[in-house]
């Protein structure tokens, strides 16, 4: 079998938002590089970033409680949303540009208006709800937040969490400006700006090592998945691994020295799904509520409202699940195939450390449709079980790492791993990623290029006008900015 062998400035590993938003970018700011993107898949778009794969909230912290966690004397620190909200106002002003700039769609195909809902059902929580509202009125990017324990308040903003609701306390802030969004579509999208710019795409190509040249490029090792004669080595300059849970063995492929340490805990997860138009329609908005004891982050229970090609539907979930493969069409043998003398111990240490998520996801995997409807009843209380089907989530593969405290830990993030000469680069980890994936693109340039950086700030700044500032700190440019983005894309 001959090997073709092939050179390009840019490969991007995976056809996800990750690597959709790094290519649209690059293709702004050097628009004469050579970009070539691989994906293992048939379709780019279908894993983590497919529409119902993920809960496409436009993770902006409005309604997520875990990015504010009650302290033990009953404050709430509402730094780390800011910071959230913060990130999303970036992807959003880069979406808006290039809209405006004719090189998306119609906005509506990858975004909508859906407000963001943040219900209680307990005396406890609803003093933390009430703290957090404190907290968060005193941020410009959460002005609009509204709380209330009244109920036919609540009706009007969610009516189906009322209905046929019993007696106990219940209490809600509500987001105006909350969205949901398509992000299969957007990758699609953003994909085919690419590929309209001369960027090649090539799907069914499995890549299947990665190995660093003395002249510090990079020999990308490929085979076309239906065609085992089709071998192929491409020579880059620059790598970047957007492969979603593939990411960490092919990083460890690399030998990249940075990757070392690391490992991955893969959760999966299920929803139920209604696409009754009756039921559907009385229904605008992501509900979320309090993260059950031992949940991950992506495992917080909600009722959102979803949109694809324009028709609308209504999800619950996630439940919770393991299964070993790092990819919803990957291998049962990713996880154990992961384990190298660099990340056992931490990887030991942090499981040791997180047996009441283990405990958690076993009580998920038991539970039949009729306990998934309790948990659906305590959000839609009249929801019926024929109108629900089950339907399978993304696979998230969380970050393990090294401590020098604890040996090991397990993070809930996302963790850009760059190479010390920014030839190669990586992104490991989940929520809130797609959403905040264009200031994860910004930081990989400033790590990977910083030679470019005085070249390319005037485009960063045409992209994204608010770069290097901060909204929250400067209402006016907030309001202007803010205002611009919500019109163009057809928002709150």
């Amino acid at each position: 079998m001959t090997k073709t062998m092939e050179s390009t400035d840019v490969v991007l590993v995976g056809g996800g938002i990750m690597s959709a938003t790094l290519g649209a970018m690059l293709t702004e700011l050097e628009p004469s590089w050579s970009i070539t993107l691989l994906e293992r898949l048939d379709h780019v778009g279908q894993e983590s970033s497919a529409v119902w794969n993920n809960a496409g909230t436009g993770h902006s912290a409005l309604c997520e409680l875990n990015y504010a966690p009650r302290a033990a004397d009953g404050t709430v620190d509402a730094t780390k949303a800011v910071k959230i909200n913060e990130q999303f106002q970036v992807s959003r002003q880069f979406w808006s540009t290039l809209v405006t700039e004719g090189k998306l769609g119609q906005p509506g195909s990858f975004i909508n208006p859906v407000p963001h809902i943040s219900m209680v059902f307990n005396p406890d929580h609803v003093e933390y709800l009430r703290a957090r509202h404190e907290s968060f009125s005193q941020h410009k990017l959460f002005e609009r937040l509204e709380l209330s324990e009244d109920r036919d308040q609540i009706a009007q903003w969610a009516p189906l969490t009322q209905e046929g609701r019993g007696a106990g306390p219940v209490a809600a802030s509500f987001a105006p400006e909350g969205t949901d969004v398509n992000f299969g579509e957007l990758t699609r999208q953003l994909i085919r700006h690419m590929e309209a710019n001369g960027a090649e795409i090539r799907t069914g190509v499995q890549v299947q090592n990665l190995d660093r040249q003395p002249d510090g490029t990079w020999i990308v090792r490929t085979q076309n998945r239906l065609n085992s004669e089709d071998s192929r080595e491409i020579r880059a300059k620059f790598v970047f691994v957007g492969a979603g849970g593939g990411a960490l063995p092919l990083l460890q492929k690399s030998g990249i020295p940075e990757i070392k340490g690391f490992g991955g805990f893969p959760v999966s997860g299920l929803w139920l799904r209604n696409s009754n138009p009756s039921i559907a329609e009385r229904h605008d908005a992501k509900v979320y509520g309090q993260a059950a004891v031992g949940a991950p982050p992506m495992s917080v229970p909600h009722l959102d409202t979803r949109y694809e090609n324009g028709k609308k539907s209504l999800l619950f979930g996630p439940y919770g699940g393991f299964k070993p493969n790092f990819l919803k069409q990957g291998s049962l043998l990713d996880l154990p195939k992961s384990v190298r003398p660099d990340n056992i111990y931490p990887m030991a240490r942090a499981g040791l450390a997180n047996l009441d998520l283990v405990k958690y996801l076993l009580s998920e995997l038991a539970k039949n449709k009729d306990q998934r409807m309790e948990a659906l009843r305590e959000f839609y209380p009249q929801a019926q079980a024929e109108e629900w089907e089950l339907v399978h989530a993304g696979q998230r593969v969380q970050v393990m790492r090294k401590d020098k405290k604890k040996g090991g830990v397990l993070q809930f993030g996302t963790e850009l791993i760059t190479a010390d000469d920014g030839s190669i680069a990586g992104l490991l980890g989940a929520s809130p990623g797609a959403s905040t994936a264009v200031p994860i693109m910004i930081d990989l340039l400033g790590r990977c290029f910083p030679n470019h950086s005085a070249a390319w700030k005037s485009r960063l700044t045409d992209l994204i006008p608010s770069l290097g500032q901060q909204l929250d700190e400067n209402p006016a440019l907030a309001d202007e900015i803010m205002g611009h983005t919500a019109k163009t894309l057809g928002i709150r």
